[in-house]
């Protein structure tokens, strides 16, 4: 009778080269005890059973089982079988018994120069749900139970390609109900073909960074801008260029002497300053990447949350074929942990691109995509979109309201638009920022400090302040326990009311 355990040793005592067969049994049995491949308290295959998977006497097995048995390594039970002793033998620790050098585990890890710059430089909170966390939605308030019972039907008769690795990019439904929405919603011009489902912002920049420069490249990034991108890029050896942000984004000099390969811009809804990028400035953008060999990498990563004005439309679809890689989430609009992003590549990257997702991230999740598409078509998601938008609208204009009593009209950041899912709490030049948050997110206060966006050493001070995942009965009480620590670390910010 076959077994994993019989397989297992089948392997080892094959590996053996000693004549004798009861010899290369006891080596196998005793090696895998040792490195734990035969974990504590294993059941051992029964001798005539195991004997008959070997090819060898019933007596070999016996004997090895006495053997084994005399020196600690196994325990008998009575009418149960042959185990794996709990607690070996002392002597069984020796490292040179276990085939290992002493010494040969270093006790302290060496990192990569990237590897060690990323690890000091954490910036992902711990927690991700509480009272004013940026960029996190009500969680709460999305319809799980109409999503339940799209994926539970699906579910019930998947078809193999929704089972197994993914090679086109993602479900086709899910594309192509993406082609329309974004055709509706942000004027992105594209086909099902040019669109990639990734997990997440993180993995599209990723692979856009693998795939599109070479260590030492240049890449142009937005000052302050988000700590992800940074760290993605450095970690990829690529050069960060840090551009100003001013009140119509960022902006780009006339005339550049390192031409960049990539440039990464919010232009909907710049993080975390929040201007949206002009018209002018967006054209400058889209004729420095036609004249260059360069990219423009769109993140649009909330722009379905404008609260007042007219929606503004993405720069992918301003120019036909523009040189655009426009990234979108549902992280923002539904819930993060879903895990479901996307980019709309340019046609001459988009098979590349998609051959090369799969060669990496070998992608699936093709039931939950296919979920997706259906909640889209459906038109459950754009309902959902308005009911937020109502919400959050509330929840922003308390939260600027509390901002405002405490603090001043001059403590809201100047470049705050009406959109997305944060705010700034201005500072004083000097306030430290940092201690504030690390006070504040110690009292269950989850603020970030702004000067922790920045790449140079002259930033703006102050606070990032998520109202879409507190409710307005819980956000006074909350806004209080702030006021205290800033009042312990700046008290003259509360000179400005």
């Amino acid at each position: 009778m076959h077994s994993l355990v019989g397989d297992l040793v089948l392997v080892r005592f094959a590996a053996q080269q000693d004549a004798l067969l009861h010899r290369r049994l006891y080596n196998a049995l005793r090696q895998a005890i040792l490195d734990k491949s035969l974990a504590p308290l294993t059941r051992l295959p029964a001798s005539r059973d195991l004997a008959t998977q070997l090819g060898i006497s019933r007596n070999s097995v016996i004997t090895v089982y006495e053997q084994l048995l005399a020196e600690g390594y196994v325990n008998t039970r009575q009418g149960s079988g042959t185990f794996v002793a709990q607690t070996l033998p002392d002597s069984l620790f020796d490292t040179q018994a276990c085939g290992m050098a002493a010494g040969s585990v270093p006790t302290e890890p060496v990192f990569s120069r990237r590897g060690q710059q990323l690890l000091e430089n954490i910036s992902a909170s711990p927690s991700q749900w509480g009272a004013f966390i940026p960029g996190v939605p009500d969680v709460n308030a999305f319809p799980h139970q109409r999503f339940s019972k799209i994926q539970a039907r699906i579910s019930r008769r998947p078809s193999p390609g929704q089972l197994t690795y993914s090679s086109h990019g993602g479900a086709p439904a899910l594309q192509q109900a993406l082609v329309e929405y974004l055709r509706v919603s942000r004027s992105v011009n594209c086909s099902a073909e040019q669109i990639l489902i990734v997990e997440g912002v993180h993995q599209a920049i990723d692979l856009v960074t693998r795939l599109l420069t070479n260590p030492g490249d240049n890449a142009w990034i937005e000052e302050p801008s988000y700590w992800g991108i940074r760290h993605i890029l450095q970690m990829n050896d690529v050069r960060l260029c840090p551009i100003d942000v001013d009140q119509a984004g960022m902006n780009p000099p006339d005339s550049a002497e390192n031409i960049p390969r990539l440039i990464f811009v919010t232009p909907s809804h710049q993080y975390p300053l929040g201007p949206v990028m002009s018209l002018e400035r967006r054209q400058r953008l889209l004729n420095l990447a036609a004249r260059h060999p360069c990219w423009i990498v769109e993140d649009d990563y909330d722009s379905e949350f404008r609260f007042s004005g007219q929606p503004i439309p993405a720069l992918q679809g301003l120019v036909p074929d523009a040189p655009v890689i426009y990234i979108g989430t549902f992280s923002k609009t539904l819930y993060p942990g879903l895990r479901i992003g996307y980019l709309v590549l340019p046609p001459v990257l988009a098979k590349p691109f998609r051959n090369a997702h799969a060669e990496l991230y070998r992608s699936g999740h093709s039931l939950i995509q296919t979920t997706l598409a259906e909640f889209i078509d459906s038109g459950l998601y754009t309902a959902h979109i308005r009911r937020m938008r109502l919400l959050y609208s509330k929840r922003r204009t308390l939260l600027c309201q509390l901002i405002t009593a405490a603090f001043g009209p001059q403590a809201l950041n100047e470049f705050n638009d009406n959109a997305g899912l944060h705010l700034i709490l201005h500072l004083p030049a000097g306030a430290d920022d940092v201690a504030i948050a690390n006070h504040a997110n110690n009292q269950g206060i989850l603020v970030r400090a702004l000067s922790r966006y920045y790449v140079g050493n002259n930033p703006r001070r102050g606070l990032l302040m998520g109202f879409a995942s507190i409710s307005e009965d819980d956000m006074p009480d909350a806004f209080a326990r702030l006021v205290e620590s800033v009042r312990l670390y700046c008290p003259q910010a509360l000179w400005m009311a």
